[in-house]
């Protein structure tokens, strides 16, 4: 379905039912489809909620407004128009940069954070010209598949988990493709995440080429005190895809632990 967020109409997908509900942010280059295998494990449990971000997927494709506030933006429309009373944000990679910026609002109803392979809330440290490259790396077919075996997911991803980077890769819109690395990965948000007051947990893959567990530490950790960090052995970037199964489970118990501190708590906290 589509919702009206911020302006343009962002295509969701909505599955399961109950209290809380996890919302999904999918990686740059990914769609809601990115999360169909966690979701799959999770759907029996819980309501999950995964938005294509504006340029991606099935959502519509403005020219302009990729910034992490436009989308982070977004991602609160539709929480808002959902009227979720309770819900937990699931950030991967880009998304994970999004979930942090909205987590730092502190946006009633939040009551935890999970941050899978997350973009760290610094500035990318690449030089331009690097970053003027990585605005190619999904032309074509071809060029998606170099930039997963190189890159994403070294240790290989399944054939059909392949053809699905491919297409969602494919068909992100011209703006959406050239902003996070021109622009989106360069702003600097670490300020705001250290306002975060909910608990926190992060999955990183050991073999992640894109942010490594050191990186997660220094950039991630030292700035979110409360965050515990998860390193899952012989795993990428693009773990959603590559371990779905160990994503699902710590996120079921990092959610049941939520319900029973929010069962807990006065209510005068809730």
């Amino acid at each position: 379905m589509h919702i009206a967020s911020n302006g343009i109409a962002l295509h969701v997908e909505q599955r399961g039912a109950g209290v809380p509900a996890l919302v999904f942010l999918h990686y740059w280059g990914g769609s809601s489809r990115t999360w169909h295998h966690v979701i799959e494990a999770l759907e029996p449990q819980f309501r999950t909620i995964a938005i294509d971000q504006r340029g991606w997927g099935k959502s519509d494709a403005p020219e302009s407004g990729y910034t992490v506030a436009d989308m982070a933006d977004d991602a609160q429309g539709i929480i808002d128009a959902l009227d979720l009373e309770r819900f937990i944000l699931v950030g991967h990679s880009m998304g994970g940069k999004v979930a942090q910026l909205i987590a730092s609002r502190q946006p009633v109803g939040l009551i935890g954070l999970a941050l899978i392979a997350p973009a760290p809330p610094g500035a990318l440290g690449l030089d331009l010209a690097t970053r003027q490259g990585m605005t190619h790396a999904y032309d074509t077919r071809a060029s998606i598949i170099a930039t997963v075996e190189q890159v994403l997911a070294p240790d290989g991803l399944d054939a059909d988990d392949l053809e699905t980077v491919i297409q969602d890769s494919l068909a992100g819109s011209p703006a959406a493709k050239a902003a996070w690395p021109l622009a989106t990965s360069q702003e600097d948000i670490a300020r705001a995440v250290t306002e975060i007051d909910v608990p926190v947990i992060v999955i990183s893959g050991e073999n992640d080429r894109v942010d490594p567990p050191a990186v997660i530490r220094r950039e991630v950790l030292a700035r979110i005190p409360q965050a515990r960090l998860t390193v899952l052995p012989k795993i990428g970037h693009l773990s959603p895809l590559e371990a779905p199964e160990q994503i699902a489970a710590l996120l079921s118990t990092f959610v049941r632990t939520l319900i029973q501190k929010d069962c807990a708590a006065p209510p005068t906290l809730r």
